[in-house]
C-alpha cells in the first residue's frame, strides 16, 4: 500500500490501484503564509510564489488578509497534481524559503 500526504489529507493507494494514481485528481490546498513582521511586503511575498512553487502546483488566487493589530498575512490557494506523493513537502519548503515568511501552513485541502 501507498500513502501521498499533503499536510491533514491522506490518500491510501492499493497496489493494485496504483495503476490508476494518475486519474485519482487534483488537490485544492489553502495556505496561510505569515510574514515575519508587519514591514514585510506582502505584495512581494505574491510575486515570489511563482518562483518557489514546484512542477505540478499552480496558484489559482492570492489575497492579503488582516491577522491582528496591523499584522497581516498572505493566503494561497493552489491546484496539486497529486500524482507525485511528495509534492507537498516541495510545496512547503518553497513557500518557506520566500524571503520575509515566518511560516507557511495548510488550513484546507481538498480532493477534487
Amino acid at each position: 500500500m501507498h500513502s501521498a500526504a499533503i499536510r491533514g489529507f491522506h490518500t491510501n493507494v492499493t497496489d493494485a490501484d496504483s495503476k490508476d494514481r494518475d486519474r485519482m485528481g487534483k488537490i485544492m490546498a489553502t495556505y496561510d503564509l505569515m510574514p515575519e513582521s508587519t514591514d514585510v511586503p506582502l505584495d512581494a511575498v505574491i510575486e515570489s510564489l511563482k518562483g518557489v512553487i514546484p512542477d505540478g502546483v499552480k496558484i489559482v488566487e492570492t489575497k492579503i488578509e488582516p491577522v491582528a493589530f496591523g499584522l497581516k498575512k498572505v493566503v494561497a490557494g493552489f491546484m496539486i497534481d497529486d500524482s507525485d506523493e511528495s509534492i507537498g513537502s516541495k510545496l512547503e519548503d518553497g513557500l518557506r524559503s520566500i524571503p520575509g515568511v515566518e511560516n507557511a501552513e495548510c488550513t484546507s485541502t481538498a480532493l477534487l
